[in-house]
């Protein structure tokens, strides 16, 4: 983090490595050097206060294979490529196989500088609906970081697949509910098996699962019960 103004944003930022799993924090020439005690970094004071403080950006980067800027385009003419933020993502994942990578984030007000964009190999944006908007910087590094932290797997992971009623479960249920129908006077004697049929048909399209069946019928002989007293 480069020139950070609000030391609750270096605090939100840890508490966003904490939660996806990164520990290493190094902070280039902040405004408050109080920025160990910001109250943001709930759980996450421990990273906080091993954060390394850098004197630039060359010190901070100096063992890195991979540096990557973050920023919004806004009016700036960049000089480098720049990828978006899910795309960029699997990038680093990649290179984070090979070596140590620096994510560089810049101050709230200017963003990196040209010169720290200078140690960039190339940078990185979040898709806003605007490309001249910028995101507030804890908000930045916390969305960045998910995207590098999730498995990219999960999105086609499969659900697994629940066990169906069997058609006597699902028969039983048409029959308890069709009694409770019959006794609170729902049912017309003239369209009873009309009724039934559309009952049988209603019950088949709610899917019931194997788990469900036994706490829908508990539920209907709750209910005979009750009307029978």
């Amino acid at each position: 983090m480069v020139s950070t103004r609000n030391p609750l944003n270096i605090g939100a930022s840890a508490r966003a490595m904490a939660n996806f799993g990164f520990a290493r924090l190094r902070v280039v020439q902040p405004y408050d050097v109080a920025f160990r005690e910001a109250r943001s970094a709930v759980g996450a004071a421990p990273l906080l206060q091993t954060a390394e403080l850098c004197e630039s950006v060359a010190d901070a980067v100096a063992d890195s294979l991979l540096v990557v800027g973050t920023t919004s385009i806004g009016h700036r003419e960049l000089q480098h490529p720049i990828r978006r933020l899910e795309y960029g993502s699997r990038l680093i994942r990649r290179a984070l196989a090979q070596g140590p990578v620096s994510l560089l984030f810049g101050s709230e007000k200017f963003g990196l500088s040209n010169d720290d964009l200078s140690h960039c190999h190339w940078l990185m944006r979040v898709p806003t609906v605007d490309p001249e908007l910028s995101m507030n910087l804890g908000q930045a590094v916390a969305l960045c970081l998910y995207e590098l932290a999730r498995d990219p797997r999960a999105v086609q992971a499969k659900p697994e697949p629940l066990t169906v009623a069997s058609a006597a479960e699902t028969e039983q249920v048409t029959l308890l509910l069709m009694d409770a129908l019959r006794r609170s006077g729902y049912v017309n004697p003239r369209t009873a098996a009309s009724t039934e049929e559309k009952t049988r048909r209603l019950v088949r399209r709610m899917k019931l699962t194997a788990h469900d069946a036994p706490v829908l019928l508990g539920m209907l002989r709750q209910i005979l019960w009750k009307i029978g007293q």
